[in-house]
């Protein structure tokens, strides 16, 4: 549990807030790459409880900038993007992607030139990455300092990149991203009066990548092991597998709001999520998924784009057909003989037990366990960097290479230590700077 001026200190990310200093000295994702098209209608964002104005002009670069023009306060979205620029329609006042005021038509030239200068509006440091636009509140922030994912690395056929959105304080979001024992709950199927395996038993000897999914029933205590590296947390849970062994689902938490999900063995697919603070009680989920070694087949992409594993079936907006007014689209026949939970997907159910917490959820109620470790580290390692910014570099925030890491599952036996166990699965993408 936490008091409530903790609590506050963990969920609250507005410019005045130190949470909102924190993840002000990181790069952020903002809009999916193809959200803007060159002399395309520029898009809002709403960014950390502040405004802006994302545009692609006719060469292709990307601006995100305040949305006042300084001229008489005019909001740029109705601005007309062209010609390199963004004109306010008010006036006539035209800015580029860096802020600064490149026409000033209601003045004649030697006044115009004088003014200008004054005349530009804030702008952030942006980078695409990924098939995502990033930014940074420092408006010269080094390009190299963009933190480095696998999933960015790699060719976009091997990729797929999509979002939604989250009607609830980012860091319950995250809590539930990084939280692998209600797997053995929250998405387990429900037959004969009993919980069951999202996947059917094929018998003796049954494959590992199959059997996890009995594993997270049978052991609903998974024993954690939670260590440090450079950009943040590796979490691993360990439950009790056939033949004594262990079965280890192993996330990554990346400061400060990135996560690498389980639920991959060698040669499957890999996942993860970005949460984004939009303002104090709601946020923007940004997704990916990927694989090393190969193209995404077109089965694939569908799957992910109707919603499947951590992504939703959104709208054209990116808004979860199933939400907090729909109550998810809850089935209680569904909930008796079908699954635990009765609302269909994943990401549903994650999303619906997020938002159930409240707009911001009270933690001075909690009553946690040992399931719970990697949510404790998790908090301690962000209120940790609340309470220091100013006097030293958040963690990770000059680490960008640190960040090139995977999650996934693994087999040991029953006496390996999670240390070992990152060795012998991930080698050196286990994470950089291990230690307790």
């Amino acid at each position: 549990m936490l008091t409530a001026q903790d609590n506050d200190l963990l969920t609250l990310t507005g410019p005045d807030q130190p949470m909102g200093q924190v993840f002000r000295q990181y790069w952020l994702p903002v809009l999916l790459s193809k959200e803007l098209s060159p002399d395309g209608p520029p898009q809002r964002v709403r960014l950390l409880d502040e405004d802006f104005i994302a545009f692609r002009d006719t060469n292709g670069a990307v601006g995100v900038v305040e949305p006042q023009c300084s001229h008489r306060g005019a909001n740029l979205f109705f601005g007309r993007n062209e010609e390199c620029g963004l004109r306010c329609v008010y006036h006539g006042w035209k800015f580029n992607v860096r802020g600064e005021c490149v026409d000033l038509p209601t003045s004649e030239s030697t006044i115009a030139s004088t003014i200008k200068p004054k005349a530009a509006i804030r702008a952030l440091a942006v980078q695409e990455y990924g098939d995502l636009i990033w930014v940074h509140f420092a408006p010269n922030a080094p390009k190299d300092s963009l933190p480095i994912f696998e999933f960015a690395q790699l060719p976009p056929e091997q990729r797929f990149v999509s979002k939604k959105f989250q009607q609830c304080n980012w860091a319950q979001a995250v809590e539930g991203g990084i939280d692998t024992a209600h797997f053995s709950y929250l998405h387990a199927n429900y037959a004969d009066g009993e919980k069951a395996p999202l996947m059917p038993q094929q018998g003796d000897n049954e494959p590992p990548a199959n059997a996890r999914y009995r594993w997270l029933i049978e052991d609903g205590a998974p024993k954690f092991t939670v260590l440090q590296h450079d950009a943040g947390l590796v979490l691993g849970a360990a439950r009790v597998a056939d033949n004594n062994q262990l079965y280890w689902r192993i996330t990554q938490f990346m400061m400060p709001n990135h996560s690498l999900a389980p639920n991959s063995f060698p040669g499957d697919i890999h996942q993860g999520n970005t949460w984004v603070p939009v303002d104090d009680v709601s946020s923007w989920i940004f997704c990916y998924a990927y694989h090393p070694d190969r193209a995404l087949t077109t089965e694939e992409r569908d799957r992910f784009a109707k919603g499947g594993g951590i992504f939703s079936a959104v709208d054209e907006h990116y808004f979860p057909y199933a939400n907090r007014e729909n109550d998810y689209q809850i089935d209680r026949e569904l909930q008796k003989q079908g699954n635990f939970t009765g609302i269909r997907g994943i990401s549903e159910q994650d999303a619906a037990i997020a938002d159930s917490q409240g707009l911001i959820a009270d933690r001075a109620r909690e009553l946690l366990g040992q399931t719970d470790l990697g949510v404790v580290r998790f908090r301690r390692m962000m209120l940790d960097a609340a309470r220091t910014i100013g006097q030293q570099s958040p963690h990770g925030s000059t680490a960008p290479a640190a960040y090139n890491i995977r999650s996934g599952d693994a087999m040991s036996s029953a006496d390996t230590p999670l240390e070992d166990v990152l060795k012998e699965r991930f080698g050196s993408i286990g994470g950089v700077g291990i230690r307790a």
